[in-house]
């Protein structure tokens, strides 16, 4: 496409040419021989400019020059990002918000769009991804050899299809673009304050690049590895929250509901209400290796042709180990104290369990995962004559998530005194306080192994691409962009689980000797704030405050010895159940490709009106895709009861195979209008279509269904790969005013008309005709007899049933006898498309300054969004409410003089509806509004060239992430981690 023309200051011309803005924008870069031409003619003095304002312009200067809206992120050097992470980067832009994982930036949001709706490519290129969505982890890359990272709100025709909220270009550097002989290296210690145990990691990286036969060849050869060791304390509400209408109490039948009496300000009948499944307080420590790589090797023989080869690689290694404590409550009937409706929470929820005492639970893991991508490209441009010119590209890139650990990829082994005569969480506080009668008193030969769990899974993608582009431009009359693109990706998935149900315990108290299990407190390691129990003052709560830190594989192999008989042989490589199992092809495999073409043609105009520069561009695109899954899950035959919350399906050994297709197609049009209306003044009006499709989970095929259940009944999904994309009718304005070298000031509205929102369906479903034990004639009679409280229950059918089939009084089992118990219904979610349609709307602010000579600058901007359909939290139904929808504001201020820089940075993002589902069901999740200040300084030194030193802060005043339910009394989720600071140095030359 070619470039619109503008009116650069001298200023701008020399830095464009000094910093290589053709290596940040490769799609608008004028022709190196016009540069060089234009450079020779005006006489320009070069004026080298690097570091915090020479990126800032740069990025001006992709903004200004494009021919929509768009926002860029440049290279203060080569090899040197403003942040080490790029999302963190990208959260500087207005209208881009990031989620953290493990205090770091992994994933991208744009004007309320989610990770799955905004398209990440690599140097123009689809890349793969692990999660089972469509959203790229930004943690897996490094930013060292990235030149800049551009933000494409307004779409063209040219662009692929996948981001309603924006494409991300991330644009790596080229060894003939950056021309000559260019070397970097850094190395620097991180210290994560949010580790306990962890140490001071290393980071280290290195770049080199030269040119040689006159700037023919060229070689680029790139690597970094980043050590980071960091830790979490969370405090949770397991499984989440169940949900009533007022109207329900405990004699409903309905697994959770509360007691008509005995409660404080109880809901009425026109409200609803929420009761937690647990109370959790976990400990978490990671330890991280990232590895990247990059080969470039260029060859231009002549100044028409170039040829590029690539190839790109990034390993994530991440290894967890964690110690939880947990309370589940069993819903006996509970004294507990609400707000008011119409949405009512529990101020403080109680259980008493009598005469008998339920298990205090302490669990651990340790697992480890890789993820690992390569891409493999070439390309090739050629100006075929002065008019016209082509480019190919081709690339095969894969990304696998895998279990790198011996013990899996995911794995828990959980033990447990039963000794709570008592518990009761006080929810005032930002961080839940959980009372457990007995709880400080409970001994390390109290403890025994009861359930475990040891997964694998892997998730492997496939892409395929080939694109072929053109430009052709006429004399006097505009140019014209056309191009083809063939994409397939394959996303293979495969999980197995070796699960041990022993939940009420095995062995007996005092197989362990003590050392097993040191003890450690709780409270010290939370810095948030808590309830105190006051709205009770006539009961006396014993604040839960003791844990057991044991040791996850000491635990293991002493639990794998005691309990393993001598000629037994169960699950998992090992044969003894304690270890995960390898033999994919015996769980679930699930396999999609997904086959796209595409055509686009866009003509492009630019002209005078009245003396204002304009131009001019109208495009249509035309998508077809083809989806086709391939499923085998494992098939299930029984239901055994094995404890008061836990009812485990019996496998039956076979396997449901099953082949489901899909197809859409899209004719995608698109106009971008820009004028200069007084000179530095630019006006901008663009209208698109777009879509944004399902992501990779939803579209798989078969049902797979959770294979532990409770009385409430059991859960499950199920793909459907005829989903179709998420479609968006968008209008953008803008006007930006560019006053001053460095600084700029900007307002722009868009509208995004949305429809074919995809949204979770719950089918009621009898698959597999399993006899349930708690809907039958014995369950039914021992109700009548004792009341609704799960032990009782069951100690009654032990007692007047011991010989029934289906009940195992030595094992503690009862099991669904067919023909006498009812069979077991399970909510199957499974995703549609619905037909409401929904306006997202919203205002960017956004000003760069630069105050003259002095070294200080300042950036701001701030982002509304609004959507016509909200998340109600009084339905009690899955919606189709927008994931990811906030409000965004950034803040800093910089100072650089002298070879010293330094910069404050304030990024602060609203209260966000972070998902539609917890694990009880159609529940929504809440991520409440979060701020966070990082900092950063370095110092050329004058005695050697090209030598920096720096120091780095994030987090400086440690935040932590809380997420709520369908109001803030209902949490979910508190983490806290920690500021994060690196000392290091980088020489270049």
């Amino acid at each position: 496409m070619k470039s619109k023309t503008f009116k650069k200051t001298r200023l701008a011309t020399s830095l464009s040419l000094v910093l290589g803005v053709g290596v940040v924008m490769p799609a608008f870069a004028d022709d190196a021989q016009e540069q060089k031409a234009q450079q020779a003619e005006e006489k320009i003095e070069v004026i080298s400019v690097t570091g915090i304002r020479g990126s800032l312009i740069k990025s001006m200067d992709t903004k200004r020059s494009s021919t929509g809206i768009v926002d860029a992120i440049s290279a203060e050097d080569i090899g040197k990002f403003p942040d080490t992470n790029l999302a963190e980067s990208l959260q500087r832009i207005s209208g881009v918000s990031i989620d953290r994982v493990n205090g770091e930036g992994s994933k991208v949001s744009v004007r309320g769009f989610g990770p799955d709706f905004n398209l990440v490519t690599l140097n123009g290129r689809q890349m793969p991804v692990t999660t089972g969505s469509r959203s790229f982890d930004f943690a897996n890359i490094s930013a060292d050899t990235i030149s800049g990272v551009e933000v494409n709100k307004t779409s063209f025709a040219s662009n692929p299809t996948g981001g309603i909220g924006s494409v991300i270009d991330v644009q790596t550097l080229k060894p003939l673009s950056a021309g000559g002989e260019k070397a970097v290296f850094s190395a620097a210690m991180v210290d994560d304050k949010s580790t306990e145990e962890g140490s001071a990691t290393p980071e280290l990286s290195g770049l080199y690049s030269t040119t040689f036969n006159d700037d023919k060849f060229g070689v680029l050869v790139s690597a970094s590895y980043q050590e980071r060791e960091s830790g979490s304390q969370q405090a949770n509400v397991g499984t989440g929250w169940r949900s009533f209408a007022g109207s329900v109490d405990n004699t409903s039948g309905q697994w959770g509901s509360i007691p008509a009496d005995n409660q404080v300000n109880r809901p009425g009948p026109d409200d609803i209400y929420s009761v937690p499944q647990t109370t959790i307080y976990k400990f978490e420590e990671q330890q991280r290796a990232r590895t990247n790589g990059q080969l470039v090797l260029q060859y231009a023989p002549t100044d028409t042709v170039t040829a590029s080869v690539d190839y790109t690689y990034m390993r994530n290694d991440i290894d967890t180990q964690y110690n939880d404590v947990s309370a589940w409550y069993t819903y006996v009937p509970s004294q507990s104290i609400w707000t008011d409706g119409p949405v009512a929470s529990p101020l403080i929820y109680s259980e008493d369990y009598g005469n008998n005492p339920a298990d205090l639970s302490m669990g651990a893991g340790d697992y480890g995962v890789r993820n690992e991508s390569g891409s493999l490209g070439l390309n090739l441009e050629w100006q075929a004559t002065d008019n016209l010119k082509l480019s190919f590209d081709a690339h095969r890139s894969e990304a696998e998530f895998k279990p790198n650990h011996e013990l899996g990829s995911s794995n828990t082994l959980s033990t447990a005194a039963f000794i709570r005569q008592s518990a009761a969480t006080d929810f005032t506080g930002d961080i839940p306080l959980l009372a457990v009668e007995g709880g400080n008193s409970v001994r390390p030969s109290d403890m025994v192994v009861t359930g475990s769990v040891f997964g694998n899974s892997t998730n492997k993608s496939e892409i395929d691409q080939y694109q072929f582009d053109g430009e052709y431009i006429f004399e006097n009359a505009g140019s014209i962009d056309f191009g083809i693109a063939i994409t397939d990706v394959d996303n293979h998935s495969k999980s197995v689980n070796v699960q041990r149900n022993d939940w009420g315990g095995v062995g007996q108290a005092g197989d362990f000797d003590d050392s097993f299990f040191p003890a450690g407190t709780i409270h010290d390691k939370f810095k948030g704030s808590k309830g105190d129990f006051s709205l009770m003052p006539d009961r006396d709560f014993e604040v839960l405050n003791t844990i057991f830190f044991w040791d996850f594989n000491t635990v293991r192999a002493r639990a794998e010895e005691l309990y393993t008989p001598d000629g037994f042989v169960g699950a998992g490589d090992c044969g003894t159940n304690f270890c995960p199992s390898t033999d994919y092809d015996s769980d679930t495999n699930r396999y999609t490709l997904e086959e796209s073409q595409s055509a686009y043609v866009q003509y492009n105009y630019e002209d005078e009106l009245s003396g204002m520069p304009y131009d001019v561009h109208v495009g249509v695109r035309y998508e077809k895709t083809d989806v086709t899954s391939i499923s085998a899950v494992a098939a299930y035959n029984g239901a055994r009861w094995v404890a008061e919350t836990e009812i485990v399906l019996q496998a039956s050994g076979e396997r449901e195979f099953q082949t489901q297709t899909g197809d859409y197609d899209y004719v995608l049009p698109n106009l971008n209008f820009n004028i200069e209306v007084v000179e530095d003044v630019m006006l901008r009006a663009a209208y698109s279509e777009t879509i944004g499709r399902p992501d990779y989970v939803s579209i798989q095929g078969g049902t797979v269904v959770a294979t532990i259940a409770n009385r409430a009944g059991g859960g499950g999904s199920a793909g459907n790969p005829g989903l179709l994309p998420l479609e968006s009718k968008n209008i953008d304005l803008s006007a930006e005013w560019y006053y001053s070298p460095a600084s700029y000031a900007s307002i722009g509205y868009f509208r995004k008309d949305t429809s074919n929102f995809i949204s979770n369906s719950v089918v009621e479903s009898t698959i597999y005709n399993i006899p349930n034990p708690v809907d039958g004639k014995k369950y039914a009679e021992a109700v009548a007899a004792v009341g609704n409280d799960a032990r009782d229950i069951r100690e009654w059918i032990f007692e007047n049933y011991p010989d029934a089939p289906g009940v195992d009084v030595a094992a503690g089992t009862i099991d669904g006898v067919a023909g006498e118990d009812n069979a077991l219904v399970f909510d199957i979610n499974t995703p549609s498309n619905g037909s409401d349609s929904e306006v997202i709307d919203g205002w960017e602010f956004a000003v760069q300054h630069a105050f003259g000579e002095t070294g200080f600058g300042a950036i701001a901007n701030y982002t509304m969004v609004d959507s016509e359909t909200k998340y109600n939290n009084f339905l009690l139904q899955d919606q189709a409410a927008l994931i990811g929808l906030s409000d965004t504001a950034n803040a800093i201020l910089f100072y650089e003089m002298d070879g010293f820089q330094a910069r404050v940075a304030y990024n602060w993002r609203d209260q966000f509806l972070n998902s539609r589902g917890q694990d009880t069901g159609a529940n929504p999740r809440y991520t409440e509004a979060y701020h966070q200040i990082d900092m950063s300084v370095s110092y050329d030194l004058p005695q050697v060239e090209g030598l920096t030193i720096f120091v780095e802060a994030l987090n400086v005043t440690d935040e932590h992430i809380r997420v709520h339910g369908r109001a803030k009394e209902q949490v979910l989720n508190l983490i806290e981690s920690g500021a994060r600071y690196s000392l290091g140095a980088r020489y270049s030359f």
